[in-house]
C-alpha cells in the first residue's frame, strides 16, 4: 500500500517581521503593522521529506551533543574577494558555508559587483553564476563590456531550485551566486515565483545547501519603493549577512552597507564609483563627500560619523526660510525627520531660536544615510548658520549628541574622529566637553561645549 501524501497547509506570514498565523487578520500582533500578512502554502511532509533526502544530506549525519567548552574555536581563514570595500563590509572576506543577501534597486549594480567578484575568484577556485533574469549571452556581453577576464566562470540559466542544486552537486562550487531569489521557485510550492511562499522556501532550501556543502552563497534580492527587501522579513533571519547597495541613477557613486552580519561589524559602509569598467572601490570616501564649493555659504557644516569600523567626514546642509502658506515644512534627506523635529524643539526651548514659522530643509551630501546621534550638533550648527545667514569656517568640524535638556553628550571614539578631521586639513573642532583630548595636537584647536547655550556662543565667536 502506497504512502499517502499529506496535503499542503496554509499559513499567513507578516512581510515586516516574519510572524506566522494560522488564519488571516488585519493587524500583525507581533509588530503591530496593518495589512502585512500574506498567504503561504506550506508543502506537505512527503514533498518536503523528498527534497531533504535529495539535497540536504542530513539523514545519517545527525548532530551529536557536545559540551560548550569542547567546541573547536579555531577560526577558519577568510577568502578575500579581491575587492577591498566588499571585504570590508563582509568583515574581512568570505566565510565558508555562509549565506549573503545582496539587495538594491534595479540598476544599482548588484549583478555587476558580483560578476566582478566571480571573475576575480575564478582564477583560484570553482565558482558558479546562476542567472534567472538574464540570458547567458547578456551576462557574457556585460563581462566583455567591462573588460573582465571571464575564464573559469561557470554559468547556468535556471529558475528551478531543484535542478539548480542538482547541477551544484556535480559542479561543487566554492562560491554560488543566485541572481535573483525573486525569480526562483520550488516545485512543491504551488504559488507563483516572487510570492512570499516561493521566496521563503527557495531561500531556505539554498541556505541549507550552503551550510551542508560549505559553499559561499550569494542571493540577489530586489527592494521595494520604500527601500526594504521585497519578500518576507524572515528572509533576513535565514541568512548570515544582509548587504544593501544604494545609489541614485543620477549619481556615479554607490554605497554598500551591511545591514546584518554575523561575521563582522554591522553598518559597515563601502563606497564605489560606477564607471565604464564597472564598480571601482573608493579608498578615501571622505574626500568625495567633502567636495565643497570654493565660496563659503551659510547652512553648511562638516561632521564626523562612525560607519562600521572607520570615521567618515560628511557635509550636512540646512536651509531655513520663511514658511509660505502657513504650515511650516520639515524635510530631511539622509537623516531621521522625527529627530529633526525634536532638535528644533530643543533649539527653541534651550537656545531661544524660534523656527516655528520657518521651513527647514536638511540634506546629507553624497547620498549617505546618517543614523547615529553624533550628527545632532552638526545639524543644529547648520540650522543656526542658515537662520542667522552666517557661514561657518571651512576648516571647522563638528560632532556631538544633543539631549532634550539642552546638554551636549559625549560620543564614542572622539579622539579618532578628531584625528581623521586633522588628516583632511581641518584646524578647528567643536565637540562635547568630555571628548576634548587631554593633549590636543598643535594643528587642531578643539573647543569643548557642554550646553546648547555654549554652542551658540562658540558659533558666534567662530563666525566673527
Amino acid at each position: 500500500m502506497s504512502k499517502r501524501t499529506s496535503r499542503a497547509k496554509t499559513a499567513y506570514v507578516c512581510n515586516d517581521c516574519g510572524a506566522e498565523y494560522s488564519k488571516w487578520q488585519g493587524q500583525c500582533g507581533a509588530c503591530g503593522e496593518w495589512n502585512t500578512l500574506s498567504e503561504v502554502r506550506i508543502p506537505g511532509s512527503s514533498g518536503g521529506e523528498a527534497r531533504e533526502a535529495r539535497f540536504s544530506g542530513y539523514a545519517g549525519a545527525a548532530s551529536a551533543i557536545q559540551s560548550l567548552e569542547d567546541v573547536d574555536l579555531t577560526e577558519e581563514p577568510r577568502v578575500a574577494t579581491g575587492i577591498g570595500e566588499l571585504d570590508r563590509v563582509l568583515g574581512g572576506g568570505l566565510v565558508a558555508g555562509s549565506a549573503v543577501l545582496l539587495g538594491g534597486h534595479p540598476g544599482a549594480g548588484k549583478s555587476t559587483l558580483l560578476l566582478q567578484m566571480l571573475c576575480e575568484l575564478a582564477q583560484s577556485q570553482p565558482v558558479l553564476y546562476v542567472t534567472g533574469e538574464e540570458s547567458l549571452q547578456q551576462v557574457a556581453l556585460r563581462a566583455k563590456r567591462l573588460g573582465l577576464g571571464a575564464r573559469g566562470v561557470r554559468m547556468l540559466s535556471e529558475t528551478g531550485v531543484e535542478r539548480m542544486l542538482s547541477v551544484a552537486e556535480s559542479e561543487k562550487p566554492a562560491i554560488l551566486v543566485v541572481d535573483s531569489i525573486q525569480v526562483m521557485h520550488v516545485s512543491d510550492v504551488e504559488s507563483a515565483p516572487g510570492s512570499v511562499a516561493q521566496v521563503r522556501e527557495s531561500a531556505a532550501t539554498l541556505t541549507r545547501y550552503a551550510k551542508r556543502s560549505g559553499a559561499v552563497l550569494f542571493l540577489v534580492g530586489h527592494v521595494t519603493k520604500e527601500g526594504s527587501l521585497a519578500g518576507p522579513k524572515v528572509l533576513e533571519h535565514m541568512i548570515d549577512a544582509s548587504l544593501l547597495l544604494e545609489g541614485s541613477s543620477d549619481s556615479r557613486y554607490r554605497t554598500l552597507r551591511g545591514i546584518k552580519n554575523r561575521f563582522g561589524a554591522v553598518n559597515e559602509l563601502g563606497v564605489f564609483a560606477m564607471l565604464e569598467q564597472g564598480l571601482k572601490e573608493v579608498r578615501n570616501p571622505s574626500a568625495i563627500f567633502l567636495n565643497r564649493g570654493s565660496e563659503e555659504a551659510p547652512g553648511s557644516a562638516v561632521m564626523v560619523v562612525w560607519e562600521g569600523t572607520r570615521p567618515l567626514l560628511v557635509e550636512v546642509q540646512a536651509l531655513v526660510d520663511s514658511a509660505q502658506g502657513g504650515y511650516p515644512r520639515r524635510v530631511a534627506v539622509g537623516m531621521d525627520q522625527n529627530r529633526l523635529a525634536m532638535l528644533l524643539a530643543v533649539l527653541h526651548r534651550h537656545g531661544g531660536l524660534h523656527c516655528g514659522d520657518q521651513d527647514v530643509f536638511v540634506n546629507v551630501v553624497g547620498g549617505v544615510k546618517v543614523t547615529e546621534t553624533t550628527a545632532d550638533l552638526a545639524l543644529l550648527a547648520a540650522i543656526i548658520s542658515s537662520f542667522r545667514d552666517k557661514p561657518l569656517p571651512r576648516d571647522l568640524v563638528i560632532f556631538g549628541e544633543v539631549g532634550l535638556s539642552g546638554e551636549i553628550r559625549p560620543v564614542p571614539s572622539g579622539q579618532e574622529r578628531i584625528q581623521e578631521a586633522a588628516k583632511h586639513g581641518f584646524r578647528k573642532a567643536l565637540v562635547p566637553g568630555a571628548n576634548v583630548p587631554r593633549k590636543p595636537g598643535e594643528s587642531m584647536t578643539v573647543t569643548g561645549v557642554n550646553r546648547l547655550s555654549e554652542v551658540l556662543d562658540a558659533l558666534e565667536a567662530l563666525c566673527d
